[in-house]
């Protein structure tokens, strides 16, 4: 005999809130019969018969498991791929602490949340690598988030194209099987929004052929911040401290073209939670139908038997006070 739910602290009360209350209904009845000359010991019987149908209530709401019975289970899934912006600008502490440890922070809360699906984390600024390939390993994917530092790639521009093609790459490398769909990817890209590269559009036209959604995270402020270095401040061209703001527009472009959305990690905003619901929506694929044994629930006997018993206490009444 197995049980679905232990015995804890909240049943115990019920149970001694219980024999407290009827303890005084009893005492005060068996008070009020002896000045008249009656016998309260007729009540003794429905004591006993409440005490079991109250047992026997407490014992199906723990859940009594007996035997195993076999049940099938579906099993759906979809892939998400990370792209997280590295480039020297996610330095910048617009974003408490900085705009990386942000991204970061937020990101570790949302692997928590995706624990059927697969993960993938792609790391760019001018180019990108894939820093850990699809898994459903959540502790692996939380270790490599967490070790992310704008140094893993040679300082230079940010580029969102790069990210993008490996993704794809990633996409048609993958096979599948004859006669089942694709399976469902959604790209979440993180970033400033700060793009130097040529030209996104083939890029785009690619990635809305696939099938894939892409939702992008803009970090940062409009108001943007010095972004620092050892010893000083980073500096532009022409020798003054560079500013880096937030560039929502083509983050906007990019979710609207490919059916994603737009959402911001800002000063005052986090739109995370949002990301989540999103993402939560993007519908997964069914890939297998299992059978596993689970211990089966047999609540329905004590609290079947219990009911008749309070049938049968609702119907039986006894007088205890006479004329």
């Amino acid at each position: 005999m197995n049980w679905a739910y232990p015995l804890g602290w909240p049943e115990l009360t019920a149970l001694l809130v219980f024999l407290f209350l009827y303890m005084g209904y009893a005492v005060r009845t068996w008070r009020l019969a002896a000045p008249l000359q009656q016998r309260g010991w007729r009540l003794a019987w429905k004591l006993v018969l409440r005490l079991t149908y109250f047992s026997l209530l407490l014992v199906a709401l723990l859940g009594p498991a007996y035997g195993l019975t076999q049940q099938p289970v579906r099993t759906a899934g979809k892939d998400v791929w990370l792209l997280l912006d590295v480039s020297r600008s996610m330095d910048a502490p617009d974003v408490s602490p900085t705009r990386l440890l942000k991204a970061r922070a937020e990101l570790s809360e949302l692997i928590n949340r995706f624990q059927a699906d697969r993960i993938g984390l792609v790391v760019f600024a001018a180019d990108a690598y894939v820093q850990c390939p699809l898994t459903y390993d959540q502790s692996a994917l939380q270790l490599f988030v967490n070790t992310i530092q704008t140094n893993l790639l040679p300082a230079g521009t940010t580029d969102l194209a790069p990210a993008l093609d490996l993704v794809l790459a990633r996409l048609s490398a993958t096979p599948q099987p004859a006669g089942s769909p694709p399976r469902a990817t959604a790209l979440v890209l993180v970033s400033d929004g700060e793009d130097f590269g040529e030209n996104l559009e083939p890029t785009v036209r690619q990635l809305t052929r696939s099938g894939a959604r892409l939702f992008t995270v803009g970090v940062g402020t409009p108001e943007g911040s010095r972004i620092p270095r050892k010893g000083g401040y980073v500096r532009d061209a022409n020798g003054r401290d560079a500013i880096t703001r937030l560039e929502p527009k083509t983050l906007r472009r990019l979710a609207e073209q490919t059916g994603g959305q737009y959402f911001e990690l800002t000063d005052q905003r986090n739109e995370f939670p949002l990301l989540v619901n999103a993402l939560n929506r993007v519908e997964g694929q069914a890939e297998q139908v299992r059978t596993v044994s689970v211990a089966d629930n047999r609540y329905r006997y004590p609290l079947a038997l219990a009911l008749l018993l309070l049938g049968v206490d609702i119907l039986l009444t006894v007088k205890i006070i006479r004329p």
